[in-house]
């Protein structure tokens, strides 16, 4: 049982970023999902849910600028950031509850860059 991301990267500013997130060995359309973030010497914070019926709630700061879609047939979720800010660059994690514990990806690296 695990989550794996992907698609980090190095990004201009105003720039678009597509994250993946793999579910492996759960069934990805019998559960929900977050992704969060978080950036060095900073807190994790919670940057979109998503339910198993597709709908999403998105952190405050995210202003609209990103969505989050799902495939259950491929087991995969999407993170997609549209005009990145500076205050963007973290790193970026997928998270689950499977069976009542929170299970964790390792994390993709997202940089906002000039």
């Amino acid at each position: 049982v695990q989550l794996m991301e992907s698609g980090g990267g190095s990004v201009q500013a105003g720039g678009s970023v597509r994250l993946s997130c793999e579910f492996s060995g759960i069934p990805l359309k019998l559960n929900g999902m977050r992704w969060y973030r978080q950036a060095p010497g900073k807190k994790r914070e919670m940057v979109a849910a998503n339910t198993t019926g597709g709908t999403s709630d998105f952190a405050d700061f995210v202003e609209g600028r990103f969505t989050v879609s799902r495939d259950n047939a491929r087991n995969m979720v999407y993170l997609q950031m549209n005009d990145l800010k500076f205050e963007d660059a973290s790193v970026y994690y997928c998270a689950s509850v499977y069976h009542g514990g929170w299970i964790w990806g390792q994390g993709t690296q997202v940089t906002v860059c000039v």
